[in-house]
C-alpha cells in the first residue's frame, strides 16, 4: 500500500492522507516524495480548489522515522531524508492547504503542517518540535514559520525545550486556527473545505496567499501601493465579474478555475 494517499473529493478537494499509521506516518524520503507528487497533482488539477492534509490512523506525523536518521551520514546513494523538496515550498503553491491534524504530530511533521496555511486539530493531538531532543536544530524553516505563528519568546520555548503541547495551548498561542473533538475533525474541516471551494475565488485565494507570505516583511506602505496594483489586475478578471453579479442576483458565484 502507497505511504500517501490521494483522492479528490467534491466540490473540489484534494486530500492528501500521509499513510504509514504502523509508524504514526513518520516520515521517510519516500513519503516526502509521494506527499508533493500528490501535491502537484492538486494543484495541477483545474477541479481541485482546496487541499487538506492528513494522518492515517492515530497519529498525524511522528516526525522523520528514526531509522532513516540514523542512517543520515551512511555513505551510499540510498534515499536520504535530507534530500528532496522543503517544506516551505508549501507557501509558494497558490492553492490554500489545510493541515487536519488528527493525533500525535513532530519534527518535520509539524514543520510541514505549520507551513500549511491553516491548522484544525483534534482536541487529542499532542505537539512536540523535538528537535532538541535528538541533538538536532530547528530544522526544514521552523525557525522562520514559528516565531510568525506564536512570536519569537514562545518559539524558543517550543524550540529549546522539545516539551510536549495540547492542542489548546497551540491555539492560544497562535499555532492551531481550531481545536475541534477528534470524532469531528474531518467532518469539520472537509466542510471548512467546501465551503471555500463552492463559495470563494480561487483567483481571490491564491493572490491573497501570496500577499500574506511576501508582504510579511515590506513596510506597510509598500505593501499598500502593491496592493493597489493586485487590486487593479483583479477588476479586469471574470472573477470579479462574477462575483458582482452573483450578490446582485442573489445566487451561489460560479467562479472559474484558477488559471496558472
Amino acid at each position: 500500500m502507497s505511504e500517501c494517499l490521494y483522492e479528490v473529493r467534491e466540490p473540489g478537494i484534494g486530500l492528501i492522507t500521509l499513510n504509514r499509521p504502523e509508524r504514526l506516518n513518520a516520515w521517510t524520503a519516500r513519503l516526502g516524495r509521494l506527499y508533493f507528487e500528490s501535491l502537484d497533482k492538486a494543484m495541477a488539477d483545474p477541479n481541485v480548489r482546496v487541499v487538506v492534509v492528513t494522518g492515517a490512523g492515530k497519529g498525524y506525523c511522528a516526525g522523520a522515522d528514526l531509522g532513516t536518521l540514523q542512517g543520515a551520514n551512511a555513505d551510499d546513494d540510498d534515499e536520504s531524508i535530507l534530500d528532496g523538496r522543503m517544506q516551505d515550498e508549501i507557501t509558494r503553491m497558490p492553492k490554500p492547504i489545510i493541515a487536519a491534524i488528527n493525533g500525535a504530530v513532530a519534527g518535520v511533521g509539524l514543520v510541514q503542517a505549520l507551513m500549511c496555511d491553516l491548522r484544525f486539530a483534534a482536541d487529542t493531538a499532542k505537539i512536540t518540535c523535538a528537535f532538541s531532543k535528538r541533538g538536532l536544530v530547528a530544522e526544514y524553516g521552523v525557525s522562520w514559520v514559528l516565531p510568525r505563528l506564536v512570536g519569537p519568546a514562545n518559539a524558543l520555548d517550543l524550540l529549546m525545550s522539545s516539551r510536549i503541547v495540547m492542542p489548546n495551548e497551540a491555539h492560544a498561542m497562535g499555532m492551531i486556527n481550531k481545536v475541534v473533538p477528534a470524532a469531528q475533525l474531518m467532518d469539520v474541516v472537509m466542510a471548512y473545505a467546501s465551503d471555500l471551494a463552492m463559495n470563494v475565488s480561487p483567483a481571490s485565494m491564491a493572490v491573497m496567499k501570496s500577499q500574506v507570505y511576501n508582504d510579511y516583511e515590506k513596510d506597510v506602505a509598500t505593501a499598500s501601493k502593491d496592493a493597489l496594483v493586485l487590486m487593479g489586475e483583479s477588476f479586469l478578471r471574470p472573477d470579479f465579474k462574477e462575483g458582482v453579479l452573483s450578490y446582485v442576483q442573489k445566487r451561489q458565484a460560479q467562479f472559474p478555475p484558477l488559471s496558472l
